[in-house]
């Protein structure tokens, strides 16, 4: 074989090998790669919903200007992880602690950018939202706590990520940790309300006050005993002529723990995605 056939089998087989190793590396999960932690800090980044945005701290905004503050409480979500910036677009990014192979916390971002400077951090860069919604899924129909709770926050910023049957199934899983259910019940009673609920448009003064007036009732039906609550809540959610009424029945509907709210909260997810 002359000199330069010989280079050129060479240089073929080696990008062949190059390859064949990388082809297993993207064949893996997202549970796979975290799983290979046993312990240390694992950071993975996906694309948010085009509906999210966040400060890269405890600040993230979600739906029509809805937002949840987790660093509100002790500051809780500020650990020096993280340098904050406007709110931003995305993507998610989320931060796993994990002790003996095992996922011990859960910490959400939207925004900003990981400091370079950490030590005993594994990053998976940047994974499709799908898989990763998936991933934290998982991880909540398992985990005990708060790492079930924000595990199901953070799957619920995926971009093109239907998440709303596995959050049904959880809440419906009497194994399921209780405080995780409720989380996924919040989380669907939220889907339901942008289901019924839609754009928001501006109101007039007078509109306004009427609507408040009449969100108002809402909450006061909503502590009444729940053989009369929850029946007067399911028909506002399914009747009521202001969207934002009807969100805010969900809510409370959310908050009763009765079945017939996940079973309205299944009828309306269903019937918004024709399935």
């Amino acid at each position: 074989m002359s000199e330069s056939r010989f280079r050129g089998a060479t240089v073929a087989g080696a990008a062949a090998l190059v390859v064949a190793l990388a082809a297993p590396a993207r064949a893996q999960s997202v549970a796979d790669r975290v799983a290979r932690v046993r312990d240390g800090t694992v950071h993975l980044s996906f694309a948010a919903r085009p509906d999210v945005c966040g400060d890269g701290r405890g600040s993230i905004s979600y739906g029509s200007g809805r937002r949840v503050t987790r660093g509100a409480v002790g500051n809780r979500w500020d650990h020096g992880e993280w340098e904050p910036e406007e709110c931003e677009p995305g993507p998610a990014r989320v931060s796993l602690r994990v002790d003996g192979g095992a996922v011990a916390r859960v910490r959400v971002y939207v925004g900003g950018r990981w400091r370079a400077d950490l030590d005993s951090v594994t990053d998976l860069g940047t994974v499709p939202a799908p898989a990763a919604a998936d991933y934290l899924l998982s991880l909540a129909e398992r985990a005990p706590g708060a790492v079930g709770e924000d595990a199901i926050f953070a799957a619920t910023l995926a971009d093109s990520a239907v998440v709303w049957p596995r959050l049904l199934a959880m809440a419906r899983r009497e194994a399921v940790p209780s405080r995780t259910r409720r989380q996924a019940v919040f989380w669907l009673g939220e889907a339901a309300g942008d289901a019924v609920a839609g754009g928001r448009e501006p109101l007039a003064e007078r509109q306004a006050e009427e609507r408040e007036v009449r969100e108002q009732a809402v909450f006061a039906l909503s502590q009444r005993p729940r053989e009369e609550s929850v029946p007067a809540l399911v028909r506002i959610a399914r009747t009521n002529r202001d969207p934002e009424v009807r969100r805010k029945a969900l809510f409370w509907l959310g908050q009763s723990g009765d079945p017939r709210a996940l079973d309205l909260f299944e009828e309306l997810l269903r019937g918004r995605r024709g399935s």
